[in-house]
Order: C-alpha cells, then structure tokens, then sequence
C-alpha cells in the first residue's frame, strides 16, 4: 500500500473518478491520470442495490492496484458494507469509504476499516445531515460529501451540499481529516465547496472529458483547471 505518512495539511488534492474512465483500459487510465497530476485515484464501487448501478469489485480494484502510485481511494456505495470490508483493503484499498446509511452501525464500521490498516472514511448522501457523524468524528480520516445523488456519473451538482461542507469544516476543526466532495465537481464548481472548507475533490467526466490513454494531455489540462480554481477560492476565503 502507498498510503502517505506525511504531515496532514488541507491542501487542494484531485481525485479522479475511473467511473468515467474507458473501463478496458482502466490500468491505463490509472496511470494516465497520475502522470498528468492527479493526487488520488478514486474508485467508486456501487453495488446496484444500495445505488441504481453497477460497477465493479473488489478483484477489478486488486487488478488496478499494482497502477496506482499514489493513493487509491475507494468509495463503497454498497449495503451491507462491513462483510466486504476486508476484501477491499486485501485489494490495496488506502482509504476506505462507507456511508452512513450502508449497515446499522457506524462506528464499528469505521473501527473496522481501521483495523484492516486503512483510513476511515465516511460518506453523505445529499439528505443526510452533517450532524448524523458528530459522535464519530474521532475515527474518521476522511468525510465524503455527495454533492449528487449516488449512483451515476456526470449529474449536475447541488448547491445545498455547501452550507453542509461549512458545517462539517467547523465540527472537524483541528481534527485531521480531509473534506472530499463528490459530484458535479468542475472548474466552475471548485470554488464553491473549497471556500466553504472542502480539500479534496473527486471529479470524473470533468477530468477525462476530451482525452483518451492515446492522447491524456486533455487529462491534464482539466486536472489543472480544477486545481488552480479551487486553490484561488482558497485564498479569496
């Protein structure tokens, strides 16, 4: 695993979705994005139960793994999530995330990931309140705010999921753990969510739009659109 040990600080990390990758060409892909600047990979996991979709599982994340330098950040959008658990951190998963709603008890959920060797990570759906994680702060290294429904790539984002972000950005305060966001996440949108306290920001159809494993210098471009967006809004903040 190549999880970082470094110091934690809040700066702007890009973390694209393989969602919107070329599945045939996922390990490609993987490596294509992280040459052009990506920080993590973030690999979403949908079980076509919990959310209206399939993707894929923990052998696809096994097989991806060995191309992937920096981070992988698998994002479990599945119900139960604790029996699977153990399978995605033998997978290579370095961050694990579940959301609240996928099984009865949180709490163990993230003692679980923790215990496999992972960071904990836990995910809001659009409706869940920021409150609903206040008791669990202290096991989590990651808090996932959907800034769409669920379930697909490429839906518009929803500004209601800002106010939440502020929130959450005050509950953590010292604490550290990323704010990642998730969902309709674009140049124009960055500087939203990073304003209000987000660091970390999963972007899939925005990264891979006009690029290809032939031709991934769109990859970068989009990537540093993103990038340099947010990192402004940061500092107007």
């Amino acid at each position: 695993m190549s999880l970082d040990t470094t110091d934690f600080d809040r700066k702007v990390l890009i973390a694209p979705s393989i969602l919107s990758a070329d599945f045939a060409e996922l390990g490609a892909e993987c490596r294509a994005v992280e040459a052009e600047g990506a920080d993590w990979v973030h690999v979403d996991v949908m079980d076509g139960h919990f959310v209206p979709n399939l993707t894929f599982g923990a052998p696809v994340a096994k097989c991806i793994r060995p191309h992937i330098r920096t981070v992988m950040d698998v994002h479990l959008m599945i119900a139960p999530v604790d029996p699977l658990l153990e399978d995605f951190a033998k997978a290579g998963a370095d961050y694990i995330t579940a959301h609240v709603e996928a099984g009865p008890h949180i709490d163990r959920t993230l003692q679980a990931i923790r215990a496999l060797g992972c960071k904990a990570g836990v995910a809001l759906n659009p409706g869940t309140p920021a409150e609903t994680i206040e008791y669990v702060l202290d096991r989590i290294d990651l808090i996932l705010v959907m800034s769409v429904n669920p379930g697909f790539g490429g839906q518009s984002f929803i500004p209601a999921v800002v106010p939440k972000i502020e929130i959450l950005r005050r509950m953590i305060g010292d604490r550290p753990i990323h704010i990642q966001v998730d969902g309709g996440v674009t140049p124009e949108t960055a500087p939203l969510v990073t304003a209000a306290g987000a660091n970390c920001l999963v972007a899939g159809s925005a990264v891979f739009k006009g690029g290809s494993v032939a031709d991934p210098s769109a990859y970068g471009r989009n990537i540093r659109a993103i990038r340099e967006a947010a990192e402004a809004a940061r500092v107007r903040a």
